[in-house]
């Protein structure tokens, strides 16, 4: 690491500790020449994919935009901000993880979708809504005929495995 004062490459850890719950390391270093401290962070950097809209257009990925869409699905909704925070990290932490180099709009749609539904069913709705262009009653009445059911299979399953 180069010396911030004298422009030395030669510097020695001093100390080494943990921070961020082990997401960052801290060192403390020490230039043999002018002999000042100085410290650094090492940290992973994340090289989000580009995303690949339907059009074919490619973008860099933006939570700030993913962030947005959720506000917008969430809008009203009883969930906690550490909730919406811990959602979008769940998200984010997905796409990071396929180890690609691109994804489709759609794969962050349905990781969206997913997270949403077992979020809060009435976002994961109006996430929906838009996201799949409903136009008809029917689509709602289809979507939220999928939830009931699911639940009622999970209400079922959770039934069975007590009476076991």
């Amino acid at each position: 690491m180069k010396c911030p004062f004298c422009g030395k490459t030669d510097t020695q850890v001093v100390d080494s500790r943990w921070q961020d719950e082990g997401r960052v390391i801290r060192r403390r270093r020490r230039c043999p020449d002018c002999e000042k401290r100085f410290t650094t962070f090492e940290r992973v950097e994340k090289v989000m994919p580009m995303v690949v809209k339907r059009d074919g257009r490619r973008i860099e990925f933006d939570l700030s935009k993913l962030e947005a869409s959720m506000n917008m699905a969430l809008r009203k909704r009883p969930v906690s901000t550490e909730a919406r925070e811990n959602a979008l990290q769940v998200i984010q932490d997905a796409v990071f993880n396929m180890g690609e180099k691109e994804i489709s709009t759609e794969t962050v749609g349905e990781l969206v979708m997913q997270t949403l539904k077992e979020l809060d069913q009435v976002a994961y709705v109006r996430f929906a809504s838009v996201y799949q262009s409903f136009e008809h009653i029917d689509e709602f009445v289809k979507a939220i005929s999928e939830m009931q059911g699911q639940k009622h299979g999970i209400t079922k399953l959770k039934h069975h495995e007590s009476k076991s």
